[in-house]
């Protein structure tokens, strides 16, 4: 089901999105650029050229029925597809600010290997017996819902039910996400950030903060540590969690039986 393969795509990109916030910037530094990136993206959107060139559709050509295996689990063409087109549209709005193009096949590598991962992951949390409360499925449906713009989880599976997911399977692929997460906390370990990690986190944003300015960009004010100390936390701690999620599906890979048919 085309709707099943979408949401299970989303959540495997919510998990593997927490190994690149590193490299986002932190919170001061999104707070601090949030308001100005708006105003200057705006009008750029609103005055393009009608007469610009096409935008390049996702490139689908010769995807294999089964693109791969893990420990003989399948992740087939449909899956890969949904996860790809969605991994697409992101890449798409980078490219219309950056002007950079996009390398398709590394896309389509990149794609592959995060479904693999992310399987990986499912097995390990199921051989380890992790399981989630309804309180914590309900809690990341409500997550999942205002991320999509919707102020309830009912909405939310009554939008999906709309393309033909039943609300079981919802809550099957949520339920999923919810034991990933705590395999990934169990991995990560006690991860409260220390003093030194904030300030330096902090610094690194104002230093950036500082290059744009000279570089001729526009830069907002930096917020005071104070004010962004929270942020910088969950930064911290997204980073640290990424790392252990990635030693852990490099280990899990190691070990087992995965072969890529792209």
């Amino acid at each position: 089901m085309r709707k099943k393969a979408l949401l299970g795509a989303a959540l495997a990109i919510t998990l593997f999105g927490v190994a690149a916030c590193g490299d986002e910037g932190s919170g001061a530094d999104q707070e601090a650029s949030s308001d100005q990136s708006t105003e200057q993206q705006m009008p750029e959107q609103e005055g393009q050229d009608p007469q610009q060139p096409e935008l390049p559709e996702p490139d689908l050509e010769g995807i294999p029925d089964v693109v791969a295996e893990v420990n003989g689990k399948k992740i087939d063409k449909e899956e890969f597809e949904a996860a790809y087109e969605s991994q697409f549209q992101q890449m798409m709005m980078q490219a219309q600010m950056t002007g950079e193009e996009i390398n398709q096949d590394e896309l389509k590598a990149s794609t592959a290997e995060n479904l693999v991962g992310n399987e990986l992951l499912t097995q390990e949390a199921e051989n380890r017996k992790i399981t989630a409360s309804k309180e914590q499925v309900d809690d990341t449906l409500q997550e999942m819902a205002e991320a999509n713009g919707m102020e309830s989880g009912e909405e939310f599976i009554a939008a999906l039910a709309e393309q033909g997911m039943a609300e079981d399977e919802v809550m099957d692929q949520l339920e999923t996400q919810v034991e990933i997460e705590q395999l990934i906390a169990e991995e990560a370990g006690d991860i409260e950030p220390t003093e030194a990690e904030l300030q330096e986190l902090y610094e690194q944003s104002a230093a950036q903060q500082e290059q744009a300015a000279g570089e001729g960009g526009e830069a907002g004010e930096m917020p005071a540590f104070e004010e962004v100390e929270d942020q910088l936390k969950e930064q911290v701690k997204a980073q640290k969690e990424g790392e252990a999620m990635q030693a852990l599906v490099d280990s899990l890979r190691d070990k087992g039986d995965v072969t890529v048919h792209l």
